[in-house]
């Protein structure tokens, strides 16, 4: 086969539409496209071209010829998606219509609160009309939001898609301001007034809460706030990791809780060229951390990590990843997920692990001053406990149950889904069932913490294709003043600009 897809694939299409021969599947206006966990390379009919390669923002696709021994098993697993898929090839997809807006008075100008990849999606799709203009804010000193806080350092290639983001804010017709609150420096009624419609990027802020007993003892933090404290985020900069036992516990299994693992066992010093933050990198020298425990609560068929994910990580050089026989006995045959899983040995036994454990629900955190141990109970499988209990020691417990959306002062916001009510993505008042006039969300604040980077693309246009037909129909007012008016810092970031990560040593 030609080219495959790697791990480090980000979803948001841009190899389909360069494909001239349609190899690549799903395509975006396929109803899958959403839930694939990674894109797929027809062998039979890829030519060969090298055009996905061009047109991948992080270096994800390579000729099968250059592939490391850790990314081998990506040629089974294309080849294997376009053997058993058994249908038909979609057309290719359609290149997305251009923009158009109706003349008014003044050219289009759009307020973005927040800098992460919906942001900046939504940003590159106003941009294509001509004359529109786009102000950034982002609160934090530096743009782009999860690409930096979120993305593992040493995933080199995901990372690049930042790369991507700098050419979009090198348009002339964009302006950045960092530093910039909303709700703190500037307010949502002044930001209309400066522009027709704002539209808010701003993720999902908070962890869902582990709400056990002990639950709050040191030594018991968040995946959001560990990761941050790894990737350098400013809010998290003085923060101190306990590193001292030999065993950490992460509960839930989605990519980031296989994120964490990695970075908790990998050697230090496979990561010194990396955009880790130092201190991070000094923690983890002198770190006792060798075996790392992710317990899930239901059955491996349901674990929560993408293939993709799986798959490096049992290719990280001086791990050992295992999973018990008796938490696959019980789980389907034929899914490449589980075939690789059973793959696995049964124990990790000695140098640094990482055990995959499933059916266990956390039940309390254990210690007098901080965690010592863990209780779990057995599960059956779904969330129904069985009364049987296993204690973990461990001096360290993560918890990566989830992310949900933060309220946002002006705005209504949902409780339940931890999202802004919202029709497509204008911003509903439910009191009402009105749009909220000039009001929009993109990302996870719209729809939840769901899909890839990539997926928020067609999110970001779809949101955008609403604000343009309320543009041209006159529901946006013009803005009554300058968008400089809205400025409370110097922060205005433009084509130079600071590097955006600090390297490790």
């Amino acid at each position: 086969m030609p080219h495959v897809v790697t791990q480090s694939c980000v979803g948001d299409g841009s190899c389909v539409f360069a494909c001239p021969v349609n190899c690549i599947q799903p395509t975006p206006d396929d109803p899958m496209f959403e839930l694939a966990e990674m894109l797929h390379i027809d062998p039979t009919t890829c030519v060969d071209c090298g055009a996905c390669v061009s047109a991948c923002p992080v270096d994800a696709i390579k000729p099968h010829t250059l592939l490391t021994p850790g990314e081998e098993a990506f040629t089974l697993i294309n080849a294997e998606y376009h053997r058993h898929d058994g249908r038909q090839r979609a057309p290719l997809a359609p290149v997305r219509p251009r923009l158009h807006v109706r003349d008014r008075a003044e050219p289009l100008r759009v307020a973005i609160v927040g800098s992460g990849p919906a942001a900046m999606y939504a940003a590159e799709e106003i941009l294509t009309i001509p004359d529109a203009r786009v102000s950034v804010y982002e609160r934090l000193p530096v743009p782009y939001g999860l690409v930096r806080s979120g993305v593992a350092p040493d995933h080199r290639r995901t990372r690049r898609v930042s790369r991507q983001f700098d050419h979009i804010r090198r348009h002339t017709g964009l302006t950045m301001h960092l530093g910039v609150e909303v709700g703190r420096d500037t307010t949502h009624e002044q930001l209309l007034t400066a522009h027709h419609a704002v539209i808010y990027a701003v993720g999902a802020a908070t962890d869902r809460p582990l709400q056990i007993p002990g639950a709050d003892l040191p030594g018991a933090i968040s995946a959001t706030q560990l990761v941050a404290w790894y990737n350098g985020h400013p809010a998290h900069a003085g923060r101190t990791i306990d590193l001292s036992h030999r065993r950490a516990v992460i509960i839930g299994n989605g990519n980031v809780a296989l994120d964490i693992a990695r970075i908790l066992t990998l050697d230090p010093e496979a990561l010194a060229d990396t955009e880790i933050a130092p201190a991070a990198l000094a923690a983890l020298r002198t770190s006792r951390v060798e075996e790392i425990v992710i317990a899930a609560r239901r059955g491996p068929e349901h674990s929560a990590f993408t293939l993709p994910e799986l798959v490096g990580l049992a290719a990280t050089a001086g791990v050992t990843l295992s999973v018990r026989p008796e938490d696959l006995a019980a789980a389907p045959a034929g899914d490449k997920k589980l075939e690789l899983l059973r793959g696995l040995p049964p124990t990790a036994g000695t140098g640094r692990q990482i055990q995959l454990r499933y059916r266990l629900a956390p039940r309390r955190v254990l210690g007098s001053d901080a965690v010592e141990a863990i209780e779990l109970e057995r599960t059956d499988g779904t969330l129904t406990g069985t009364g049987l209990t296993e204690t973990i020691d461990a001096g360290l417990l993560v918890t990566s149950i989830g992310y949900r959306g933060a309220p946002l002062s002006a705005l209504p916001f949902d409780a339940t889904t931890g999202t802004i009510p919202n029709d497509g993505g204008r911003v509903v008042d439910p009191s009402t069932g009105r749009d909220v006039p000039g009001t929009y969300v993109v990302g996870w604040i719209k729809r939840g913490p769901t899909g890839f980077i990539g997926t928020n693309k067609i999110c970001s246009q779809n949101t955008v294709a609403a604000l343009v037909n309320d543009y041209n129909a006159d529901r946006l007012p013009n803005p009554i003043a300058a968008p400089t008016a809205v400025d409370t810092r110097p922060a205005t970031w433009r084509a130079r600009a600071p590097r955006m990560f600090t390297r490790a040593r």
